[in-house]
């Protein structure tokens, strides 16, 4: 059975996958929610994810034998609907971005990482609606 990380084409394209989205986040003024919640350096995250994505998706699981859990790390974060929307958003423009994916494979992505930011969600209200 071949897994979605070898369909993907495996580390580089996760890679191009986890620098488009943080790219986006860094550069787009439609995520600067999301933007403002990570530090000045993007470095340590565009690594953790990528090694997330790739254990994720089927490939080596460093990331997730190291214990950690994604849920978690960002239990600290206030993750609003407006919030996990706009993670899903970036990481949904980073996916279909990437040549050779196939459709069927960046559609599941890209519902199953949707799911997982619903998930993380801490917070109902934005703090500036009350």
């Amino acid at each position: 059975m071949t897994t979605p990380f070898a369909r993907l084409g495996g580390e580089p394209t996760i890679a191009a996958i986890t620098n488009h989205f943080y790219d986006l986040i860094d550069q787009d003024p439609a995520y600067a929610e999301l933007r403002a919640i990570h530090a000045a350096d993007l470095s340590v995250v565009r690594n953790g994810l990528s090694h997330f994505l790739i254990g994720w998706a089927g490939g080596p699981r460093d990331w997730f034998e190291r214990g950690q859990c994604v849920m978690s790390l960002h239990r600290a974060f206030p993750v609003t609907p407006a919030l996990a929307d706009q993670w899903s958003a970036a990481m949904a423009r980073a996916i279909h971005a990437q040549p050779g994916i196939e459709p069927e494979l960046a559609q599941a992505m890209t519902r199953a990482l949707d799911h997982m930011a619903q998930g993380m969600i801490n917070q109902t209200q934005d703090r500036t609606a009350a």
